[in-house]
């Protein structure tokens, strides 16, 4: 499950000037607050991962997204296969700043 977030930590190794944010997504397949409460859990434990792999803190900011950026039609009442839906959850790494 991790090894595509070993990536974003070769990356901060490699270019330690650089911070991002950590935003994390679900699917519409719960209630609003749910999916804002599974997508900052979601934040929660990449964040925690990459500071397990030595990131440091000040590097990282998190944000849980829930179901407010989806990336395809799978919205409230839309029926979509599991694929669609697992394309939503997700966690995204955006530069936020290089020093």
């Amino acid at each position: 499950l991790f090894y595509q977030v070993d990536k974003v930590v070769e990356f901060l190794n490699k270019y330690k000037t650089i911070n991002i944010e950590v935003g994390s997504h679900s699917d519409s397949r719960q209630s609003a607050v749910l999916n804002q409460k599974l997508s900052q859990n979601r934040a929660v434990a990449t964040f925690n991962y990459l500071t397990s792999k030595g990131i440091e803190t000040n590097r990282l900011t998190l944000k849980g997204y829930g179901e407010t950026k989806l990336i395809n039609s799978c919205s409230d009442n839309v029926k979509c296969s599991e694929e669609e839906h697992q394309q939503n959850r997700r966690s995204t790494f955006i530069i936020i700043n290089v020093k």
